[in-house]
């Protein structure tokens, strides 16, 4: 049995906070100690009764910093690692000119080997410990994805894109293909370890009806496993959809009718919805996912998160690397910021925190797992550092609460803040 207790300043949250006085919505401690056995958090609170209940277990002491759980990225593409910061067109141009011309290299197992070591590495720099992403359409893609999650010990959820029209032909499978090639990886992946499978339908104007069909087979075959896809990004993307579905009432009315919406569904992006579609994101609790840096990059559009979350929707949020411009969490709930100020919204520091770690953890339905530091859950940890760089420690020189040096970290924050990073209790190399 392998016991640690690391001593920080903790925060983790219970629920999402109302607004910057909800203070039950949390727990803070300016000296608190965390005790893992075996890589699950065994108990936490204020140091010196944590250290009393344990006085043999060896101790990390990282004061000044801030200890909170890991963040977790809902929305992510893994084989556009070497296509982030392409210049820019909007969203099929860029499908087009980048994202599929580079998504055809992962058909090789040593290249797709080779930058799943650099996507991990990047994720754990940036404080992310949990992510869902996209692989391919090749099943060596998703192979490699799953393999180095495994040999991180990383919760990480995945899968091969399922696409059969309106891309390349090295990007193609066939309907039967993506369900056959699914069924293995499921098999093989799903369930092993930290590992979850993500059926992955790319989006409406990949797959023909055939292969939705496909889709809907595998959804029912495994009601365990999420889905995820795309959802009215943009305006040509949309107009495009209802020509080759018809018959929808509208974008999402493809994934619905299909049988793809219910509770672990993850919806990429979902800016322009009409009033239908929101009613039926309500009633059936799928997600949406906020995705700013990739929309503000593309030009696609401002995401309505209050109204959605008004209606019980429960939102994600999200890099989307290669779209989005950073890997960073911090950086994803600077922009986010921004985008939810242009509309008259305002998105509180201890809101955001809790929306990158435990609300991101509630739209996966794992909360009983990651996204806290709870007793019980693994001990998926990151510290932050809010004087990371010399205009930050200017800056917090004047900072005089916890919700201050929040902001301090998500407006001027990205991976020079990130301290240490823990994976099931184990220190990671950072940097």
């Amino acid at each position: 049995m392998t016991k640690k207790l690391l001593r920080w300043r903790l925060l983790t949250f219970h629920r999402a906070p109302q607004d910057g006085s909800d203070t039950d919505s949390y727990c803070y401690h300016e000296d608190a100690g965390l005790l893992i056995c075996d890589g699950i958090i065994k108990d936490s609170g204020p140091f010196d009764s944590i250290l009393a209940k344990a006085p043999d277990v060896s101790v990390t002491d990282h004061r000044p910093y801030l200890m909170m759980a890991g963040f977790i990225d809902t929305h992510i593409h893994f084989p556009q690692v070497q296509v982030i910061a392409s210049w820019g067109s909007q969203l099929l141009d860029w499908l087009n000119n980048y994202t599929f011309p580079e998504e055809t290299r992962f058909a090789c197992e040593s290249h797709s080997e080779r930058m799943a070591q650099a996507f991990f590495d990047q994720l754990i720099a940036h404080g992310t410990t949990s992510a869902v992403a996209y692989c391919s359409v090749h099943k060596t893609s998703a192979d490699a994805f799953f393999s180095e999650a495994t040999r991180r010990n990383m919760r990480m959820l995945g899968g091969k894109v399922l696409m059969d029209r309106d891309a390349p032909a090295e990007l193609r499978d066939t309907p039967q293909e993506g369900y056959d090639e699914t069924k293995a990886l499921i098999s093989e992946w799903h369930g092993k370890g930290r590992n979850g499978y993500v059926i992955s339908p790319r989006f409406a104007i990949t797959s023909t009806p055939e292969q939705m069909q496909m889709a809907m087979a595998l959804a029912n075959e495994h009601p365990d496993c999420h889905i995820q896809t795309h959802l009215s990004e943009n305006k040509d993307e949309i107009a495009f959809t209802k020509a080759l579905y018809p018959q929808a009432q509208d974008y999402l009315d493809v994934y619905q009718s299909y049988g793809l919406l219910r509770n672990n569904t993850l919806l990429g992006h979902a800016i322009h919805l009409e009033p239908r579609e929101i009613d039926a994101l309500a009633d059936t609790g799928a997600h949406p996912v906020f995705c700013p840096t990739s929309n503000f990059f593309l030009g696609s559009g401002l995401f309505n998160h209050h109204k959605l979350n008004a209606r019980g929707i429960l939102n994600g949020i999200a890099t989307d690397v290669g779209a989005g411009t950073s890997y960073s969490m911090l950086q994803t709930l600077n922009e986010g910021y921004k985008v939810l100020q242009l509309q008259g919204q305002s998105l509180h520091p201890l809101q955001a925190f809790d929306w990158a770690t435990r609300g991101n953890a509630q739209v996966l339905g794992l909360e009983d797992k990651i996204g806290t530091l709870a007793v019980g859950t693994e001990a998926d940890v990151v510290i932050l550092n809010s004087s990371a760089t010399s205009a930050m420690a200017l800056r917090m020189e004047r900072a005089e609460s916890l919700a201050e040096e929040l902001f301090v970290l998500q407006i001027m924050g990205d991976d020079r803040a990130i301290e240490e990073v823990y994976l099931s209790g184990v220190a990671q190399k950072v940097g």
